[in-house]
């Protein structure tokens, strides 16, 4: 069994990216489970909170991302980048330096992303490669998935309606499962 942790990047109640995990794990092969995360809780990074403990929130992340045989990140794009949100989310679960490979290093990771504009998030994806690379994660590039006009592709309760954007994240989870499976192996 191949056990996915997939983190979603936004905090909205009818998020895209969130809807996008909640349907990859849906989709995922059968010896694939996807278990979903989001950033609620995690504050701000401050050194000064950092040396008096890790905060709860931030151990729960790392410690499912470490127990995880490979991380789906779902990417938002906003103002062309990274949101603020979730790159703090990956610079808390950094810290300190000294646990940062347990948690990353060479830990299998996946791109994908939801977003009503016309580029999907192209350029998130792209701002998150020096992170990862830092990071020493194990980039899987194989396959990359960008949801664009994702307001035409979701139905009100988040459920993709386009079966075309179904068939290609289908396609996706078990690339990205193979990978995984070849490297356990």
């Amino acid at each position: 069994m191949i056990r996915l942790l997939g983190i979603s990047g936004s905090l909205r109640r009818g998020s895209y990216n969130t809807a996008l995990l909640r349907a990859a794990a849906e989709l995922a092969p059968d010896d694939v489970t996807l278990e979903t995360h989001t950033l609620h809780g995690i504050p701000l990074y401050d050194g000064d909170a950092e040396a008096e403990g890790v905060p709860e929130p931030v151990a729960a992340l790392k410690e499912a991302i470490a127990a995880a045989d490979g991380v789906l990140l779902a990417t938002p794009e906003y103002n062309n980048g990274i949101p603020g949100v979730f790159k703090n989310a990956i610079d808390w679960a950094s810290r300190p330096p000294a646990d940062s490979a347990r948690v990353f290093g060479c830990r299998p990771f996946a791109l994908i992303g939801a977003s009503p504009g016309g580029f999907g998030t192209l350029l998130a994806q792209n701002h998150w490669l020096p992170v990862l690379r830092t990071l020493g994660a194990n980039l899987w590039t194989e396959g990359r998935l960008m949801v664009s006009r994702a307001g035409t592709v979701f139905d009100g309760e988040g459920a993709i309606t386009d079966q075309k954007v179904r068939e290609q994240l289908q396609a996706f989870v078990a690339g990205f499962a193979a990978m995984i499976a070849r490297t356990k192996g």
